[in-house]
């Protein structure tokens, strides 16, 4: 699929993967919307940075746990762009609490995590899915972790969160088949904020990788734009992760 002139929304877009993901659909010609929920200063920034670069973006509040706010964002999308071709389902959240804590785990914490890694990500889907379907063509792709194939990851709830992304994408794949195309672009270790307080963990962990690096938002969002063009793949776990999971 050629990129250029197409209509993509990166949930989560303000920072990091997001961030990486929408500044490089933008170049590749794409009409970005850039979705937020708290970080609004780091999504006009994102905004900002793409028009400055000759391209075309929106910022968009909406917490994606709330199908409300996720219907009404895809809707002003739809206005401001014409219609939706692409989404990016990247907007995810997590808790640090040691795997061997059970009890550390409370119901809110399930709750907030589910509401947003996979819920979330459920109604995104659900509310551009019709666009793409009256366009006859379009694609989403999920972004999961590899803490969801190993069980691996900075807490139980986030790990079993993204294994649950890696299911929806398969299940969305068949559900939205033969319009719509769904694949899940799974990381390994990223520099994002989330390893804000924890640098020397993170250079700890390089060394232990494969390619013995870290990977930038930038390898990520590469990945995205490169999926998001592939006509010919659908219900695909791809991962990128520098030899980590090996």
């Amino acid at each position: 699929m050629e990129l250029k002139d197409k209509s993509v929304l990166v949930t989560g877009g303000g920072t990091g993967i997001g961030r990486a993901a929408s500044i490089a659909l933008a170049g590749m010609g794409a009409r970005v919307a850039v979705n937020y929920s708290r970080s609004i200063a780091e999504a006009e920034e994102t905004v900002e940075l793409i028009r400055r670069g000759g391209g075309r973006a929106i910022a968009i509040r909406a917490d994606v746990s709330k199908d409300k706010d996720v219907r009404e964002m895809v809707h002003t999308m739809a206005q401001q762009f014409g219609t939706v071709d692409l989404l990016v389902n990247n907007a995810s959240i997590t808790r640090h609490i040691p795997l061997d804590d059970l009890e550390g785990v409370t119901e809110e914490a399930w709750n907030e995590l589910y509401g947003v890694n996979v819920k979330g990500m459920f109604f995104c889907a659900r509310a551009v899915s019709p666009y793409m379907k009256a366009n006859k063509h379009g694609a989403i792709v999920n972004v999961g972790s590899i803490a969801g194939l190993t069980g691996l990851g900075s807490s139980l709830p986030y790990a079993v969160s993204k294994a649950a992304v890696h299911g929806l994408t398969k299940s969305l794949a068949r559900a939205l088949a033969p319009e719509i195309r769904v694949c899940s672009v799974v990381p390994g270790a990223v520099a994002t904020r989330w390893w804000e307080g924890r640098e020397e963990a993170m250079h700890l962990l390089a060394g232990q990788i494969l390619l013995q690096r870290i990977a930038a938002p930038e390898d990520i969002a590469s990945l995205i734009c490169s999926v998001l063009q592939q006509e010919a793949m659908t219900g695909q776990l791809i991962t990128v992760d520098g030899g980590q999971s090996l």
